[in-house]
This record gives C-alpha cells, sequence and structure tokens, in this order.
C-alpha cells in the first residue's frame, strides 16, 4: 500500500503539533504540571539554571505567544510550588531548584522515549529539511508578528 504524504501546510503542522503536544500533556500532567511550566523550566535550565526575571518572561512569552501577565502568573506557581526560587541577593533573577531541576530531568527523559518512537526509522535528510521548512515558517510567523 503506497500513501501519498500531504502538501505541508498550516493544518498539517497543526495536526501535528497537537498529536505530539497531547502526548507530552499526558506525561506533564501525571507528574502535576501544565504545558506552560514545562516551557518555563527549559526557558530556565537553557539559560544555565538562572536568569532575570524579566529575560525569563520575555523568552516564555516569545516562545508561547501569550501575555507577559500569564507568563508572570506561571512563574508565580512555580515559585510557589518550590520548582524555582528568587536567586539571592539579586531576587531580580530567578533560579531552578533541585526539585524543579529533578521535575524537569524526569519529564523530559519520558517526552524523550515519546520522541524516539515518533520519530523512528524517519530518514535523516528528511528531517534536516522538515526543520529547515518549519523554521522559515517560524521566522516569517514571527515577522509577521512583529509587524515586519
Amino acid at each position: 500500500m503506497t500513501t501519498t504524504a500531504p502538501t505541508v501546510n498550516g493544518r498539517v503542522i497543526a495536526l501535528a503539533h497537537y498529536a505530539a503536544r497531547a502526548l507530552l500533556e499526558g506525561v506533564l500532567t501525571r507528574h502535576g504540571a501544565t504545558f506552560d511550566q514545562s516551557v518555563t523550566l527549559r526557558a530556565v535550565v537553557a539559560a544555565g539554571g538562572t536568569i532575570g526575571r524579566d529575560e525569563l518572561v520575555a523568552d516564555v512569552t516569545g516562545s508561547l505567544k501569550t501575555d507577559e501577565s500569564l507568563v508572570r502568573g506561571v512563574i508565580d506557581e512555580l515559585t510557589a510550588a518550590k520548582l524555582l526560587e528568587g536567586d539571592l541577593p539579586e531576587v531580580s533573577r530567578t533560579r531552578l531548584t533541585d526539585a524543579g531541576r529533578e521535575l524537569y530531568e524526569t519529564t523530559t527523559a519520558e517526552t524523550a522515549e515519546i520522541s524516539a518512537r515518533l520519530y523512528a526509522g524517519i530518514p535523516a535528510e528528511d528531517l534536516v529539511v522538515a526543520g529547515r521548512v518549519l523554521g522559515l515558517v517560524t521566522e516569517r510567523a514571527n515577522a509577521e508578528l512583529a509587524g515586519v
């Protein structure tokens, strides 16, 4: 049986995104976390474990294409849950706690297993092309959002 792959468009991208996100959210739910919290923890980890609060807000707002107040609320949730904390003596910085790092590492390991299954058997050159196309689409969409 031969299948014809659809041409990439917004719907195809969205269907792939939401299917994969549903799997991710299943992992996060088991650990008492939300998607927005996961994105926020990832941004802190990517910054080396500590980041300026305003920088974190800008990073996550840009990633999620959402309102700053929502991101500040997520940071407050993570702080209340002791997954993030103020990085004393410079309280304008946010630091990952040991519990936050553990949650991030656990959920990342579980989702890596899922990702491995999802991408299994896809030729590396196809993944490179898909990455290039999606990167370009993201760049153009971000330019549209910025009014460029």
